[in-house]
């Protein structure tokens, strides 16, 4: 597993895709920073991760689509399926090869807070003599950006089945935008459905349902619960799709 996770994640490097895709997430979050926070002048941060949520929706494609789609069209794949590893840990090795690139982008995006505390530094000497908070809610921060790396989790889980399903990265990408999208808006639907049981089925395949309480700066036990479980249920049909391949 370390060497498919060694080699997935120098490939992101080796060709222009790992670079274009910090760049444009780097570019984008700092796009969207500025709109919901800098310019409104608010240190709420809510609007700023529930936009980066759906922007996830654009750019966990374009760090998924190659995954498996270019092992078929190389015609590598066969290398994969024979090679002295595990489907599973060749699947594992590929995916938090994805995963790290992933989290690394959401880490450096951080970069945004720092004029957000600078104001805030300079807000607070002026109003020394005052008994107010003034500046950015850190564990509301914290919070998100751990609901935001879940999220992505299963997101990149999602992208990552769609992958072995062709060998064209664009359809690839297509089809991941396509899954993810109905993921976030169905947790709109749902508020309109009457029926207990479809509203409980939507609701778990929903990934806005349970991302709330981290919005808030809260750590919800069952809402990591069911993000791992979302991320592990595409990872294990990613692995039945090669296990079947491999004695097909």
């Amino acid at each position: 597993m370390l060497a498919i996770y060694r080699k997935e994640l120098r490939s992101y490097f080796i060709t222009p895709v790992g670079y274009v895709y910090i760049g444009i997430f780097l570019a984008l979050s700092a796009l969207l920073f500025c709109y919901s926070t800098l310019i409104s002048k608010s240190y709420n941060t809510t609007s700023y991760f529930s936009m980066m949520i759906f922007a996830f929706v654009v750019l966990v494609p374009l760090l998924t689509m190659k995954l498996f789609a270019e092992e078929k069209k190389l015609r590598t794949e066969q290398m994969l399926l024979t090679a002295p590893v595990s489907i599973t840990g060749m699947v594992l090795g590929k995916y938090i090869a994805a995963l790290t690139l992933f989290v690394s982008s959401v880490l450096l995006s951080c970069i945004n807070f720092i004029p957000l505390y600078a104001v805030a530094m300079r807000e607070r000497a002026e109003a020394a003599s005052k008994v107010i908070h003034i500046g950015p809610s850190g564990a509301q921060i914290i919070g998100s950006l751990i609901g935001v790396i879940l999220i992505g989790a299963a997101f990149i889980a999602v992208g990552m089945l769609i992958s072995t399903l062709t060998e064209n990265q664009l359809a690839a990408a297509v089809l991941s935008v396509a899954a993810l999208l109905v993921m976030i808006v169905l947790g709109f639907v749902n508020n309109f459905i009457s029926n207990y049981a479809i509203r409980a089925i939507i609701s778990w395949v929903s990934v806005l349902s349970r991302y709330s309480p981290f919005g808030y700066g809260m750590f919800d036990f069952s809402a990591l619960l069911y993000y791992l479980s979302l991320t592990a249920v595409f990872i294990f049909l990613t692995v039945r799709v090669y296990e079947k391949r491999r004695w097909g």
